[in-house]
């Protein structure tokens, strides 16, 4: 027995042994791992709260006169061109005054040409007498009621060459009036919006009121991103650095773009979330022209770009530039230098090397540093 006794020990401290390591050990976790990759990163801002697609031409007509709608020419959807007439009002009053007015003028243009050929006969039989008076044979008296009839017709001619004038006046004003009834576009778009039907009465908004549009027009071609940056990011973004725009309506797509505006003012409406207002424009205009003004949108404005270097998802960062890397099975701590970042990936510039492996599923709690881990897909343990 005394001489079995210490095999026995021996074995049993050796099961103990198995027994903590294969039994009793903790299963490996689970984690998702990226590689460390030579790559682009770039250095982005992005807005603070959603930006909206907008239209720089987008008109909301309303009618300039009162009236009854008589004939509509184009619906919702439907395109039209610069000038065209989209919604008529009866205008048989206006017109009516119109052709008065006309026939004014031909009355007005009539005794005109009547008094002016008066006048030109007043002058030469002026000149005539004239002549006789210089060889005294027509009296002064006569000649004297010779140059008042001249002066005379003179003065009607000129009067009614006004009156001509005041008539052409007339039919201006009553042109421009009768085109009041008429609803033309402002430029060439896509009727977004009309809010009418024929036989209708329109009226034209009262001062200080405003009435529901008739026709809202937009065009398609003048789309842009208005977005809201945080004010901390005001002095960073710059006319003309290129944006890339997300679009609820697109998902999964990015749009290149650039900047084309920045306010020059901090809207301060909310003290607690102070914003600047950016304008960018997509570099595809086509692409921009499908974009419904009012939707959603997203801007990132690039502000550097680094080619070619080493670069990590920024998931994988730990607080204090620390990244979990998996080795012989477990999770090793390691310090980084970190350059350009955005919400995406960012730039190592030492602690790691390409091909290396880094953790991105950090939300559990056991993933820390010595924890024996799983990669995701795979069965075995590193």
């Amino acid at each position: 027995m005394r001489k079995w006794l210490p095999r026995l020990l021996i074995l049993a401290a050796l099961l103990a042994v198995v027994l903590r390591v294969t039994v009793l050990r903790p299963d490996a976790v689970p984690v998702r791992v990226a590689p460390v990759e030579v790559a682009r990163v770039e250095a982005t801002v992005t807005n603070s709260k959603a930006g909206t697609v907008r239209a720089r031409r987008r008109a909301k007509i309303s009618a300039e006169a009162g009236g009854r709608i008589v004939e509509i020419t184009r619906r919702e959807g439907d395109r039209v061109e610069a000038g065209e007439v989209l919604v008529r009002l009866n205008d048989s009053t206006p017109r009516a005054q119109l052709s008065l007015v006309e026939q004014g003028l031909r009355v007005a243009v009539a005794a005109a040409r009547q008094a002016c050929i008066e006048r030109d006969r007043a002058s030469r039989e002026l000149e005539r007498k004239r002549h006789l008076a210089d060889q005294a044979i027509v009296s002064e008296d006569i000649l004297d009621a010779l140059e008042s009839a001249y002066l005379a017709t003179k003065a009607s001619c000129s009067s009614l060459q006004a009156e001509v004038g005041r008539s052409r006046a007339a039919i201006e004003s009553a042109r421009v009036e009768l085109a009041k009834f008429e609803i033309r576009a402002p430029f060439a778009g896509v009727i977004a919006e009309q809010n009418v039907e024929l036989g209708e009465w329109i009226t034209p908004s009262p001062p200080l009121l405003t009435a529901p549009p008739v026709v809202d027009i937009i065009d398609p071609d003048s789309v842009y991103v208005s977005a809201p940056m945080d004010e901390v990011d005001s002095a960073k973004i710059q006319v003309d650095q290129p944006a890339k725009v997300t679009v609820d309506s697109h998902p999964g797509h990015e749009f290149p773009g650039h900047v084309v505006r920045v306010a020059p003012y901090v809207l301060d409406l909310e003290a607690q979330n102070r914003t600047v207002e950016i304008e960018v424009e997509l570099d595809d205009p086509e692409v921009a022209a499908r974009f419904l003004p009012g939707t959603s949108a997203d801007v990132e404005v690039v502000l550097e770009v680094r080619s070619d270097v080493l670069r990590i998802p920024t998931a994988a960062l730990l607080e204090g530039s620390r990244v979990l890397v998996p080795a012989n099975g477990t999770l090793e701590e390691r310090a980084v230098e970190v350059g350009l970042k955005n919400w995406e990936y960012s730039e190592v510039r030492s602690g790691l090397e390409a091909g290396q492996s880094v953790v991105v599923s950090l939300d559990r709690v056991e993933v820390q540093p010595g924890a024996r881990v799983r990669i995701e897909g795979q069965g075995d343990d590193l």
